[in-house]
């Protein structure tokens, strides 16, 4: 059967085995994983006893790969960050079975409902994972921050941990909400999750005062319906505290990049993850396409760019409610579009993304083979080369980069056909039954197509100019040259413009071209 005629999970699966991704893991990787369970090196005297810390893990509601624990505690009039990270690379060694398998693997893969992970999960949701009321082997970053929330210091530590907690985003945001309900009040946990609040607001300060560009993207969340055919499809909204979360985590991840391109020593090889700024045409561009925007629709003058003003202060300015939100919207879209993807990298160089000069994904060693290479980097710069062969290093960092490059292309190949599977599943009910049309925001358009994004659920769908031209009689539509406005090129009616509200009409299935043939309305 193909994809969109099996079940839901079914079709999730298939979809990994036409992607390839579901590798098996080999006997020589579960008989290396049998041994490290039977010998888990937590003994090791080279490691600092930290389990008196009350640590904790903060992460999704389902997530069992747990590769952070987190402890705040106040130094003056400043903070410790403790951060502690699972030490995958002291379990899967460069010459093992382990090691080669996570290379072929790249990274975990997520599917709605399941994963397929990197590692075995006797090893990513057991043995390394920073699981609640067990020791655990870590690299912790103790990064000192002053009253501002600015870096101070970076002191690198392998350690036992104990994690007293794995936390969902919710249960922590529910204690900042209604601190007198939640059960943290009180505990041995309460003062580190108050002064993560603390840091993490003091962070998204600094970041927004360097004018790094947060875009206030709908996240959505596809489950798989229980057994049947179908999805549930939910916006994900983000609590604060995520956003706390994720300042720690690239702060860690910034730490991680400064110490290993400042540090001398020969035998390290490092890997950065780089960003470039985007061009300044391109940003030129951008500003332009957003003047003719705010024009076509007549609204105010002062939500037009400024001359000179950043991207990251003139986004801030766009409308978080009210008439003018679709247009706001649609034209932050066309602010992501003008930036570079950022990849993996052997030389260091600027992170534009976060605003970091340089940057390392140190913080996902159980997700990504370049976490687990990474953490064999940093080890070997706390033990001072020991054991390090510099050219077979040289040689494997080129693999881990090929393949980590092509895991982050994967994920975004498993997305992009999920979110596929789910529109034809929605579809195919809403021409069955007759249903109204769809809503929508007009998010960009070019000589072939309009893109938007639906109300409900937040997934993008593609809208060709050749069915808008069938629809209306054979018309010939055009794009000016901004892409703000979409004519029929004859008479100059408009069709529809950047920013608006739009419902989308169904007129069927083009088989041929495995697309749907859709229509706009306003």
């Amino acid at each position: 059967m193909i994809p969109d005629r099996l079940p839901a999970r079914e079709a999730l699966e298939q979809i990994a085995r036409d992607l390839e991704l579901s590798i098996p893991f080999s006997e020589q990787e579960l008989a290396e994983t049998a041994a490290v369970l039977a010998s888990p090196g937590l003994s090791d005297p080279a490691l600092a006893d930290r389990t008196a810390a009350p640590f904790c893990t903060i992460d999704g509601p389902t997530s069992k790969d747990l590769d952070q624990a987190l402890f705040i505690a106040r130094r003056g009039d400043g903070y410790v960050v403790s951060y502690a990270i699972a030490d995958a690379a002291h379990y899967v060694p460069p010459r093992s079975a382990l090691f080669q398998g996570a290379l072929a693997r790249a990274a975990s893969y997520y599917f709605p409902g399941f994963s397929l992970p990197m590692l075995p999960r006797d090893l990513s949701e057991g043995l390394i994972s920073l699981n609640p009321e067990v020791v655990r082997r870590a690299l912790v970053f103790d990064m000192v921050l002053d009253e501002r929330g600015e870096l101070v210091e970076t002191k690198l530590e392998r350690a036992r941990i104990r994690s007293r907690a794995k936390l969902a985003f919710g249960d922590v945001q529910r204690f900042y909400d209604r601190p007198a309900e939640s059960p943290f009040r009180g505990s041995e946990l309460a003062e580190s999750l108050e002064l993560l609040r603390e840091v993490g607001e003091k962070r998204i300060a600094l970041a927004t005062a360097s004018d790094v560009v947060r875009y206030r993207r709908r996240e959505v969340d596809v489950k798989v319906a229980g057994d049947s055919m179908g999805f549930v499809v939910l916006d994900a909204v983000r609590d604060r505290v995520e956003l706390y979360n994720e300042q720690i985590s690239i702060l860690c991840n910034r730490e991680a990049g400064r110490v290993l391109a400042e540090h001398p020593a020969p035998h390290l090889q490092p890997i950065y993850r780089v960003h470039p700024a985007p061009e300044a045409a391109d940003v030129s561009g951008f500003f332009e396409l957003a003047k003719a925007t705010v024009a076509a629709h007549g609204l105010p003058e002062e939500l037009a760019p400024r001359p000179g003003e950043p991207v990251a202060t003139y986004l801030r300015r766009l409308p978080n409610d009210g008439p003018a939100l679709r247009v706001g919207r649609a034209i932050e879209r066309q602010a992501l579009l003008i930036n570079v993807r950022s990849a993996f990298a052997t030389e260091p160089d600027k992170h534009y993304g976060v605003g970091a000069e340089v940057y390392a994904r140190a913080s996902s060693p159980m997700r990504e083979i370049v976490g687990v290479f990474l953490h064999k980097e940093l080890l070997e710069m706390l033990d001072g080369g020991r054991g390090s062969d510099s050219e077979v290093d040289l040689a494997l960092r080129d693999k881990v980069v090929e393949a980590a490059n092509l895991g982050r292309e994967r994920q975004r190949r498993v997305n992009d056909l999920v979110n596929r599977l789910v529109l034809d599943r929605l579809f195919s009910v809403d021409l069955e039954a007759g249903s109204p049309p769809r809503r929508g925001t007009v998010m960009g358009i070019t000589s072939s197509k309009v893109h938007v994004e639906l109300d409900e659920p937040g997934l993008d769908v593609k809208v060709y100019l050749r069915d808008l031209g069938k629809a209306r009689g054979g018309a010939w539509l055009a794009a000016d040259e901004r892409g703000t406005t979409l004519r029929v090129r004859d008479t100059g009616e408009i069709v529809c413009r950047l920013g608006d509200e739009v419902g989308l009409v169904l007129r069927g299935k083009d088989v041929a071209h495995d697309r749907w043939r859709l229509d706009l309305v306003t």
